[in-house]
């Protein structure tokens, strides 16, 4: 009962975030095309100090961080190593841990990043700034994508939901190379190589024993502004540190569960109807509480506590920064860009996870797994053209600054393509699932 509780809340929690990420993203297209334009452009383009005398730790070559900037390269950071810390789990003991689990969620998120792509490059003008954006229709959004499965409730068989996971971890991993790849400046190979050192050195530590996660965190700060002094993305860093946070608690299951039991049996006992607790049971509880933290692993533990502020304050502010799209002005907000965009996450996404899907069963790779089947798996691949955050990530990176026009495409292309996507795969599955038993 506990663990269906834990799935239940788990699944309300991503229709409430996804709720949230959708309206901000709406309210940033209403203020960017209203009267609160300018406040909304100056709040935008606000410089930011975090002086420790003449040094200034948002800053970057000299210059300081925007409030756009300090969201894109600082917070989504923290994004990225919370998305780092679950492809570490997904890896180590989840999906993708072995090459039997592994294999179908892998080559059907190849397809989803492949086959965008080339609808993408089809649909724009070769040799113009156009085709930088190639990688933006290569991204599903975990968070909203299961949101939208969760609407439909226990009618989504778990191998369903398992797969959805597992292919859009992929997906993010493709996501992160490319940004690392293909959006990174002129490197500065000094600022790297200490970087290396710290991960390195945070790594042994983990090793011999190190568990404290504000250890970890503190370094990762001073990491992070290594690497985005180094001209390789700055969010890249959230991700490496995640892999050298330890995944093995100190404390193992077996020996917690011995030493809880004899600590409660030496638990003071006192009258029953007593609210004041004895400096002895506080003492007692204390063991309990040191015991606990000992059992759950750093990564898992930092996981979870990540898991609230990034889907309830650093995505929507993300997006409140990142959607508002201009829908009047000088440029047209639809085109090239904004066409491929969409039919990238619409067409190239479902057919690049459906056929890979449907050619790696029929080849006999794998079975199809129980629970699913054609019509379903494409409700599913409807949903992995939910881009949303990534999306919108690369296409700062690709149009920022230089092209506007074409930032402003992308960013409608993105909320069109993402809405249809999810509206779409939202309908089918709610036709091809079983329906609820009447009682």
């Amino acid at each position: 009962m506990i663990i269906l509780r834990t799935v239940k809340n788990f699944s309300a929690l991503n229709v409430v975030a996804s709720i949230l990420l959708f309206l901000t993203a709406i309210l940033a297209a209403i203020v960017a095309n209203s009267s609160l334009a300018p406040v909304y452009q100056s709040f935008l383009s606000q410089e930011l100090h975090l002086r420790i005398g003449d040094f200034n730790l948002l800053s970057h070559g000299g210059h300081n961080l925007t409030m756009i900037e300090f969201i894109n390269d600082c917070l989504m950071t923290i994004f990225f190593l919370a998305v780092g810390l679950e492809i570490k789990r997904e890896l180590l003991v989840g999906e993708l841990s072995s090459f039997r689990k592994a294999i179908l969620p892998f080559i059907a998120a190849c397809g989803g990043m492949i086959l965008p792509v080339v609808a993408y490059f089809l649909l724009v003008t070769p040799d113009t700034p156009e085709t930088q954006g190639m990688a933006i229709p290569m991204a599903t959004d975990i968070a909203f994508s299961l949101g939208v499965l969760s609407l439909l409730g226990k009618r989504v068989p778990l191998s369903l939901k398992i797969f959805l996971t597992a292919f859009a971890v992929v997906d993010d991993i493709g996501g992160i190379l490319v940004i690392a790849i293909f959006y990174s400046s002129e490197v500065a190979y000094g600022y790297l190589i200490v970087a290396a050192i710290l991960y390195i050195f945070l790594y042994y530590m983990g090793k011999f024993g190190m568990t404290q996660k504000i250890f970890f965190l503190f370094f990762g700060i001073i990491i992070w502004y290594l690497f985005l002094q180094s001209g390789i993305h700055s969010t890249i860093s959230g991700v490496i540190l995640a892999f050298v946070i330890p995944a093995r608690p100190r404390l193992d299951a077996g020996k917690y569960i011995r030493r809880i039991r004899a600590i409660v049996s030496s638990f003071p006992i006192v009258q029953s109807d007593n609210i004041v607790l004895t400096n002895e049971q506080i003492a007692t509880l204390k063991q309990v509480e040191r015991a606990s933290d000992r059992v759950i692993s750093p990564l898992q533990s930092l996981e979870d506590n990540l898991h609230g502020v990034v889907n309830f304050v650093i995505l929507p502010l993300f997006a409140f920064a990142n959607a508002g799209v201009v829908l009047g002005g000088s440029g047209e907000v639809i085109g090239n860009v904004s066409l491929a965009v969409g039919m990238g996450l619409l067409i190239g996404k479902f057919l690049g996870i459906y056929l890979f899907t449907w050619l790696t069963i029929k080849s006999g790779l794998t079975r199809m797994p129980e629970g699913m089947n054609w019509k379903n798996i494409a409700g599913v691949s409807l949903l992995g053209g939910i881009g949303f955050t990534v999306s919108l990530f690369i296409a700062n990176l690709s149009f920022s600054g230089a092209y506007p026009e074409l930032l402003n495409q992308a960013k409608f292309g993105v909320l069109c393509g993402t809405i249809i996507a999810g509206i779409l795969g939202y309908v089918v599955l709610n036709q091809v699932l079983p329906k609820k038993k009447k009682v």
